[in-house]
């Protein structure tokens, strides 16, 4: 009987613990909606629009014991801009700014991922955005992993950086030179 509790006891344990004791492969679950890529930009330095891209996909794969091994990769459709105005969602993806028409698509592909303690990471890669690739630096939080009601694994993570349009050859929107992106992913184990 000791030897059941016990046993019992450790598989829990095991559970307990975020993704094991070793690295594992999610897909971004964008099918259900448990993912977003959010833009925000000022607007004319008297407030600000915000919006997201509504279609994209990827996958990451992260070890909590060997953060340094973690990678992401993402694509993004940037046909499918939405702020919640077509008028201005055909201005914007117009070749007056993203052309979305021409660059239908953005990259990100991650070359590092540092452990800065307590959950932060710091996530590099290369971003290509209207035809252009650049490096950038998201700064990510670990939200939580674990089982979900549909017996599989998930894990979360909230990211944020600051993109210069210049930087991707993008005309200045309005009197803001940058784009706040704000980013949730949660992956569905593979």
């Amino acid at each position: 009987m000791k030897k059941k509790v016990f046993a019992t006891g450790l598989a829990a344990f095991v559970m307990w613990l975020p993704f094991g004791a070793s690295a594992a492969d999610y897909v971004i679950d964008t099918k259900g909606a448990h993912a977003s890529i959010n833009f925000k930009v000022s607007h004319l330095g008297y407030s600000f629009i915000k919006g997201r891209f509504n279609d994209f996909e990827g996958d990451f794969s992260y070890d909590p014991k060997n953060v340094s091994a973690s990678k992401i990769s993402v694509t993004v459709d940037t046909t499918s801009l939405d702020s919640n105005h077509a008028e201005r969602d055909k201005h914007i993806r117009s070749g007056d700014f993203i052309n979305a028409s021409k660059f239908s698509k953005a990259t990100f592909k991650s070359t590092s991922v540092v452990d800065k303690g307590d959950g932060k990471l710091e996530v590099n890669g290369d971003l290509n955005l209207h035809g252009v690739t650049k490096p950038i630096t998201i700064d990510a939080q670990f939200i939580g992993a674990g089982a979900d009601p549909w017996g599989g694994e998930r894990a979360g993570f909230d990211g944020k950086v600051r993109l210069e349009l210049a930087d991707f050859k993008i005309p200045v929107v309005g009197s803001s030179s940058y784009v706040d992106m704000e980013l949730h992913v949660e992956g569905i184990k593979k």
